[in-house]
């Protein structure tokens, strides 16, 4: 037990001093970029060095976010070694360049520079669109952005089984022009909306299966709804209430209707 102990404390160490290593990696880059950009008294130097080695602080520092982000990654081992491409080789030909006035070089660096930026964003596309579902899942966020993926998926979950088992439906979801109206009509649930409870609502014989259900804000609303039926001449007249209905709401309003058809199965999306 204490071999393993040790053992562990050893590797604990060892991981600790990898990653501080990690971290004061980039120093010898600012300290090129002083030795590069330097030029008169001290006073010029310092005042010529503080810029690049802002820049590359920035650098390190975005750096060293992803570099934790990705830990436990397939993604880190890559990382390293394009940090020291990018920051150790880059950064330093950039400087380089720059403080001795080779505009070439300068060119060349600015264009891998570009297509290293393309390649980092194919390299970390799975990482990259993770961080990019985490930073969806924010509260904050979250006030700003409505999820309308997990309001689509039960519907759409419902609708194919009610449409298999020609169980008639009408969805209303409210995008700008606020359905209150219809929705004080209606017998008010606001519940988290699943295919489940979709279902229950449009079973044949339940007090709510002839009117609408209308999703407000990621969430059912109400159901039990009815709409104003649509005077369109240009309809067919084969089409019952329930399509006439959903239709002529969307002449009212902005609104998303999903339709399914109690006598073919079918399912319409009307806007």
């Amino acid at each position: 037990m204490k071999s393993s102990e040790h053992t562990f404390r050893t590797l604990l160490r060892r991981q600790r001093l990898v990653s501080a290593l990690w971290l004061f990696a980039p120093l010898p880059v600012v300290a090129t970029a002083f030795v590069l950009t330097a030029s008169g008294s001290l006073g010029e130097r310092l005042a010529a060095s503080w810029k690049p080695i802002v820049e590359i602080s920035i650098f390190v520092l975005l750096f060293q976010l992803l570099f934790r982000y990705l830990r436990g990654t397939r993604g880190e081992g890559i990382l390293k070694g394009i940090t020291a491409v990018l920051l150790l080789g880059f950064m330093a030909l950039f400087y380089l360049a720059d403080a001795y006035e080779l505009p070439r070089l300068r060119v060349v660096v600015e264009n891998m520079f570009q297509y290293a930026v393309i390649a980092l964003v194919i390299i970390f596309q799975p990482e990259l669109r993770r961080g990019l579902v985490r930073i969806g899942e924010k509260p904050l966020v979250r006030l700003f952005l409505r999820d309308t993926v997990s309001v689509v998926d039960p519907i759409v979950e419902a609708c194919t089984r009610m449409a298999k088992n020609r169980v008639g439906a009408l969805i209303a979801i409210e995008r700008e022009v606020g359905l209150g109206t219809y929705i004080e009509g209606g017998v008010r649930t606001d519940a988290e909306i699943s295919a489940p409870l979709l279902e229950t609502i449009f079973f044949p014989g339940t007090a709510l299966h002839d009117g609408a259900c209308i999703v407000r804000e990621n969430r059912l609303a109400a159901a039990g709804c009815f709409f104003p039926l649509t005077d369109d001449p240009g309809i067919s007249k084969q089409l019952g209430s329930r399509h006439r209905a959903g239709i002529g709401v969307t002449e009212e309003t902005d609104a998303v209707v999903v339709i399914v058809s109690e006598e073919t199965g079918q399912i319409s999306i009307a806007v």
